[in-house]
């Protein structure tokens, strides 16, 4: 594959794909995917976070659960690429699974989150990824995430229903 070849989203595509919007909205760029494969995004970490007022004002540190999250969002992008659709207003995605995640350092203001997703499979509308997010080469956070694609004005496609 050639620099050229190389598929990327700016943050205006990325706003295309997900609902979510500041201060929720955790991928800043994708820096490449290959659609039913890979992905790869950034998180851009900054002072300003709402969440660093409260975690911790001494010691900023970013919650695992946003790490998560920031990484199933970027999930969330590679699946709809592969399905080459664009959700509408009333799709969401719902975790129904996170496995073996591990918190390997602490990521703070300054740094960049680099978040690479790869498909483990898509069976019956349950997609599984393995989620890896590094600092400077460094795994911070990794996890098996397992996310399906619904209809919000069905609420008994929820999970748990």
């Amino acid at each position: 594959m050639t620099t050229t070849d190389i598929k990327t989203m700016d943050i205006c595509e990325i706003k295309s794909y997900l609902p979510h919007r500041y201060p929720m909205l955790l991928v800043d760029r994708v820096l490449s995917y290959e659609e039913g494969k890979s992905i790869t995004a950034i998180k851009n970490v900054t002072v300003n976070e709402e969440f660093f007022n409260g975690h911790f004002p001494h010691k900023p540190v970013m919650p695992g659960v946003l790490m998560i999250e920031a990484m199933a969002q970027t999930a969330a992008l590679l699946s709809f690429k592969t399905m080459g659709i664009k959700p509408d207003e009333n799709s969401v995605v719902y975790f129904v699974g996170i496995d073996n995640a591990r918190f390997k350092r602490p990521v703070g203001p300054g740094d960049q989150l680099k978040m690479d997703i790869e498909i483990l499979r898509n069976a019956r509308g349950i997609w599984k990824y393995k989620a890896v997010g590094s600092v400077d080469g460094q795994v911070a956070v990794e996890a098996e995430l397992m996310c399906t694609i619904r209809n919000v004005a069905d609420a008994s496609q929820a999970p748990g229903k």
